[in-house]
């Protein structure tokens, strides 16, 4: 058995831009573990306005502009089943040990997840931080009820308090890389742009 396996972080998003906030926690990831397996879903819970090919590319946009080279898209592994996922990554990666990294927000639905207990005991789950989605006493109890083993992760004020609304609703171009701004102007996508009702 390798004495040493490799620490993947796997982190699964739906993307619909991905923002600045994604990049740096895909930044500290990558800082932090030996890779970072990155794919794009389809949230149920979202009516989403961009194609999930269109959310790959913008993410394979964000990717490249992180200077490291442990970050990879795999959208093989995507599924709207967490469990899923951690099972097709562990059979491409056996042996290694896996941290599945999620937003704070995500924390209070993990107890009604596809088979929650199973996947907690495949993976340890690190909670990132995100504005305005509290981490409360109750949360930690349900998962310390699942035998979750968890860490918050350090980051501090590293993830800057954006999301992927501020673009698509209100079209902050702050919260967007240039070259994903240059992509969503070219596909016309997001309906409160201009260039999205401008005549071919």
């Amino acid at each position: 058995m390798n004495p040493h396996p490799p620490q993947i972080a796997l982190f699964g998003t739906s993307a619909d831009p991905p923002s600045i906030g994604h990049r740096s926690i895909l930044e500290w990831l990558s800082q932090h573990y030996d890779r970072c397996i990155v794919w794009v879903a389809n949230n149920p819970f979202k009516q989403h306005q961009a194609t999930l090919g269109q959310r790959e590319a913008m993410m394979q946009l964000v990717i490249r502009d992180i200077p490291a080279n442990n970050i990879e898209l795999h959208p093989e592994l995507a599924h709207s089943r967490s469990l899923i996922t951690v099972e097709r990554a562990r059979s491409r990666w056996p042996h290694a040990n896996f941290t599945l990294a999620i937003g704070a927000d995500l924390v209070p639905q993990l107890p009604s997840w596809y088979q929650s207990a199973q996947l907690l005991q495949q993976v340890t789950l690190l909670i990132m931080p995100r504005h305005g989605a509290p981490l409360l006493p109750q949360h930690f109890e349900r998962l310390q009820a699942l035998c979750a083993h968890w860490a918050i992760a350090p980051i501090g004020e590293d993830i800057p308090p954006v999301s992927s609304t501020d673009y698509r609703i209100r079209g902050k171009h702050s919260v967007i890389i240039p070259t994903v701004a240059e992509y969503i102007h070219r596909e016309r996508l997001y309906a409160w742009d201009p260039v999205s009702h401008s005549t071919p």
